[in-house]
């Protein structure tokens, strides 16, 4: 029993990380470009069609939405470059001077015709092709073979449905959370304690560095944006995205916060210096405020990147029941501080600091706040698409919106998925 039971574990293990994003993307690449090879073999005249997999390769990206635009991308680049080298090769031939010229000419086409980072595929397609001597059977080949390889990885999307990167940008969101609800603790000790300027400058330091993880969890959240698009595994991939752009927005903000709250911190402890921040009392009750408050983000972040309705409503109720909590102990700590400005006047503008970046950090995480915020980028986001796409507006509205989906927009809970 024992040997069966761990081989179940061992087969789980192994299907589950079979079924990583990263491993379906890689088996995905490659079933595309060896079908654009054994495909090109046989329609193009070229005994070794390595252009067709090439092109797959390239095309099947991360995303089914990044894979049409960039499969359009390539093959006009591609394209564009072959026209280019037959110009040139009726015109010059291959020369020192014609292939300078032909460089500038083709990076100049790429710019025109807009394909973005595949400019410098133009001119590599042209240069290719002007370095044979039968340019016309060579053109025709690369460019059978380029559509070959789009239209096969394009299918292979079809067919083999992207990866959906929503929980590994929920993940990154959620990480984001815990590392500022660790600063925030640490912040705390901060002020329920005697620590030297220094310490607290370090604290500073730390909060800082928080916006370079924003940057990488941003990356995270538009790989899962893209994954949302025009993927057939996803239902209302619009809501999804707001869910999760807004959740993000609503973190940048604390941590902004944050950094003022440490740079406050900094500046009393320098001003007080050798005193402690804060008296025992009033220091124990911030220590208590920006713990319950770290709490709180962390809930939050479990409630922007819940899908279940059920998991979400206790998600909402918890965080309801922690900010309550911790505005009990805010309007607590705002008497303290007070107190603490009477009896030392020259800081009162810094205690008053501390409850200001509390209180803006209590709002911004208010769940009435973030579905006033959830609606208005639902709407502002719907009014976009409807002015850059409006024949595709007409269609949705002759189809009909379904009844769940305009049900589900998010009202009281943020989170209706």
């Amino acid at each position: 029993m024992p040997d069966v039971r761990e081989w179940v574990t061992g087969l789980r293990r192994f299907l589950r990380r079979w079924r990583q994003p990263v491993v379906v993307t890689t088996l995905r690449s490659a079933v595309a470009a060896t079908l654009a090879y054994v495909v090109a073999l046989r329609l193009s005249p070229e005994p070794a069609p390595l252009t067709a997999p090439l092109t797959a390769l390239l095309v099947v990206q991360v995303t089914l939405y990044a894979t049409l635009t960039n499969g359009i991308r390539r093959v006009n680049s591609v394209v564009a470059g072959v026209l280019v080298a037959i110009a040139f090769s009726l015109l010059v031939g291959l020369t020192w001077w014609s292939l300078a010229l032909l460089i500038v000419a083709s990076l100049a086409v790429g710019h025109l015709v807009r394909v973005d980072e595949y400019v410098p595929e133009v001119a590599i397609s042209a240069m290719l092709v002007l370095g044979v001597t039968a340019v016309g059977n060579t053109a025709w080949a690369r460019i059978v073979e380029t559509l070959i390889g789009a239209v096969v990885g394009l299918g292979c999307n079809l067919l083999i449905p992207p990866p959906v990167w929503v929980e590994e940008a929920g993940e990154s969101i959620e990480g984001l959370a815990r590392r500022v609800r660790q600063l925030m603790l640490r912040l705390g000790e901060q002020a329920a304690g005697r620590t030297p300027w220094e310490l607290a400058a370090e604290r500073l330091h730390e909060a800082r560095r928080l916006d370079h993880e924003i940057v990488g969890v941003d990356a995270d959240l538009r790989q899962a944006e893209d994954s949302l698009r025009l993927n057939p595994r996803v239902r209302e991939g619009l809501l999804h995205r707001v869910v999760l752009r807004t959740g993000l927005d609503t973190l940048e903000i604390c941590t902004v916060v944050l950094r003022v709250l440490a740079r406050t911190f900094t500046d009393l402890a320098k001003a007080r210096e050798p005193e402690p921040l804060l008296t025992s009392q009033t220091g124990a009750a911030v220590e208590q405020l920006l713990s319950e408050i770290a709490d709180a983000v962390v809930s939050f972040a479990v409630l922007v990147t819940t899908d279940l309705s059920v998991s979400a409503e206790s998600a909402e109720a918890r965080l309801t029941a922690e900010l309550h909590t911790a505005a009990g102990t805010r309007d607590k700590v705002a008497l303290l501080l007070r107190e603490e400005a009477e009896r030392d006047a020259a800081q009162w503008q810094l205690f008053g600091a501390v409850l200001t970046e509390a209180n803006r950090i209590l709002d911004e995480l208010d769940t009435e706040h973030r579905s006033r915020r959830l609606l208005e980028e639902l709407d502002r986001v719907s009014s976009e698409q409807r002015a850059k796409r409006p024949r595709l507006t007409w269609l949705r509205e002759r189809v009909g919106v379904p009844e769940r989906l305009r049900r589900n927009r998010p009202g009281g809970d943020g989170r209706s998925l």
